[in-house]
């Protein structure tokens, strides 16, 4: 990401540099076309009746002719041959399908509806397995156990005793007996004997039955818990079958792709054990709980699992609790979207550049819906029929970026006035105690020192620079000594006099370097005291917003204070002497 950054701020500059000032020629009937005014491309919101160079960047403007848009400043300007060169691609806007291919991982289980889990209804030894390993297959009714139970036995030995007593019986004691017998057929029928079998022990003294285990359900035998010869109590786990004629296919769908799925949603699963065949099935069930963690619901697809034959013997084509991946191929009806390549994310606020006319593109911030493969969904921004830039975006963001920086509220930049959006004196100095007329006079004769200093850099004159800086300190101690009890004036005051001791500067880089941050605490300072309605009220204010081109580690903005115009840049002299923006009341 840090070199996304990089790449794009430099190919920024690179654009603006090279790319953004080239006016190339007029159009072709510019010659029967009246021109309007002159406007920099780089920064529109700079405007002249007549030719001449950018007062900010100082590059030759540009005619903007009758019938021509007007550039605001908003709009980032590319002539055609950098279009050319940043390589700049733009598609329509316009309602289509929304598509998205979901791709997900789960496991292949077994029918967990037909599951089934045999356990011991009667204390008991096993006596005989009949399906003695796990993968057997087996059908419904299918005996798979049988165990003897000394339980078992004498509820029959019981039950037997009863019949007979009830043939010989009469009266009171023959109803009791019958009572006692059909109690006694329960318990047999509890433990697990047929009717019929129940009924062949009537009247019999040597007939008994040992207890059995059937199968449930047809499927195939995943879990054996008993061997031949163990003891079991009642509850103990004997046997697992589960159905592996319907395979259930499961995965986790996360919140943002639930609005995607739906119920009979054709799917294909893949799995590495059948490398050469593809499942279609359909979503049946989707967890209306979400998983808290994770934040997702599961997603149930059944699969059809044939028998086959596998080195001779019938097998379920596909085995238990298999990896498997799945592609989910969803569709929305037509919709209003751009291309994904054409979102930006500055900032965390979505954004796209709208090409206004050939070679202006307009910010535009989006509301975005659902994210497709190719496409985003967009409910507000922009409008079906206009272009967005697909390639070549992020230069074009970049360029936007240096342009706001130079065009951007006039105290942007100034220490203390970062997040002030409003006027840059609407809320200033609030706290501020009421000026003296001490404090006063301090201040007028301290700024015309401070606006000297800024003079000899505009003029590129390091000995002129040298001499009002020796003037410098005794303004400043009395600067200090007039505010020293002034507690909400003394922190802006500090931070003047605390930049103002100086060594003699032997080239303008030195100079202009010691010069920038008791500029920047001066500018501030003259900001308060111009809201105060004093006789300062008329310092000007001004930023350069490319300071950082000229003093090595600086901010881009940097400020400086004249008790009159015009414009005279201390931070580039000759080289852009007008460079800059007067910081308004």
């Amino acid at each position: 990401m840090l070199f996304v950054a990089v790449l794009a701020g430099a190919g920024g500059w690179w654009a603006s540099r090279h790319l953004g000032h080239e006016h190339g020629p007029a159009p072709a009937d510019s010659g029967s076309r009246k021109i309007r005014f002159y406007q920099c491309s780089m920064h529109p919101q700079v405007k002249s009746d007549q030719p001449g160079k950018c007062t900010i960047c100082g590059m030759q403007l540009s005619p903007i002719f009758e019938g021509q848009t007007e550039l605001n400043e908003n709009l980032v300007t590319l002539t055609p041959s950098a279009i050319t060169v940043v390589n700049v691609q733009t598609e329509e806007i316009k309602r289509q399908p929304l598509r998205r291919t979901l791709r997900v991982a789960g496991t292949i289980d077994d029918n967990d509806a037909e599951h089934r889990i045999l356990s011991a209804y009667i204390d008991g030894r096993i006596d005989k397995l009949f399906v003695n390993f796990v993968g057997a297959e087996v059908k419904k009714g299918e005996l798979l156990a049988t165990f003897y139970s000394p339980n078992l036995l004498t509820a029959q030995r019981e039950y037997q005793l009863l019949t007979q007593r009830l043939s010989g019986g009469s009266g009171a004691l023959q109803t009791e007996n019958q009572r006692l017998l059909d109690s006694a057929t329960q318990r047999l029928l509890q433990l697990g004997l047929t009717k019929a079998q129940i009924e062949a022990l009537r009247g019999q003294t040597n007939t008994t039955f040992q207890s059995e285990i059937f199968a449930p359900v047809s499927g195939t035998v995943v879990a054996r818990h008993v061997y031949e010869g163990q003891y079991v109590k009642e509850g103990d786990k004997l046997f697992e079958i589960a159905d592996f004629g319907t395979m259930w296919f499961q995965f986790d769908a996360y919140e943002r792709d639930l609005p995607w799925l739906k119920i009979g949603q054709k799917i294909e699963v893949t799995t590495p054990a059948m490398p050469n065949k593809r499942y279609e099935a359909k979503i049946n069930f989707i967890d209306p709980n979400i998983n808290d963690p994770t934040r997702s619901a599961r997603v149930r697809v059944e699969i059809a699992n044939p028998l086959v034959e596998r080195d001779g013997k019938p097998s379920r084509e596909l085995f238990h609790k298999l990896y498997g991946e799945a592609q989910v191929k969803m569709s929305l009806p037509e919709t209003l979207t751009v291309p994904r390549t054409a979102v930006l994310n500055p900032g965390g606020e979505p954004l796209v550049y709208v090409e206004i006319d050939s070679g202006s593109y307009e910010p535009r911030k989006v509301k975005l819906g659902r994210m497709g493969d190719a496409l985003w969904e967009v409910l507000d921004g922009v409008s079906e029929g206009e272009k967005v830039v697909t390639r070549g975006n992020m230069l074009i963001d970049a360029q936007a970026q240096l342009n706001q920086g130079s065009a951007g509220g006039d105290t942007e930049g100034m220490p203390g006035m970062e997040s002030s959006k409003a006027s840059p004196d609407a809320h200033a100095g609030h706290d501020m105690e009421k000026l003296t007329e001490a404090q006063q006079a301090a201040a007028q004769e301290f700024f015309p020192v401070a606006d000297a200093i800024g003079k000899a850099l505009a003029a590129d004159d390091v000995k002129a620079f040298n001499a009002a800086a020796e003037k410098l300190l005794d303004v400043s101690k009395k600067l200090a000594a007039a505010f020293s009890d002034a507690t909400g004036w003394l922190p802006l005051v500090e931070k003047v006099t605390g930049n103002a001791v100086w060594k003699n500067s032997p080239d303008l880089e030195h100079a202009r370097k010691q010069f920038l941050p008791f500029s920047n605490a001066t500018a501030k300072l003259a900001r308060m005291l111009r809201s105060h309605g004093t006789e300062l009220a008329n310092t000007k204010i001004y930023k350069c917003p490319m300071t950082n081109r000229a003093v090595a580690g600086a901010a881009k903005n940097g400020f400086w204070i004249q008790t009159e115009g015009p414009l005279r840049n201390p931070f580039f002299g000759a080289e852009m002497l007008d460079c800059g923006n007067e910081v308004k009341p």
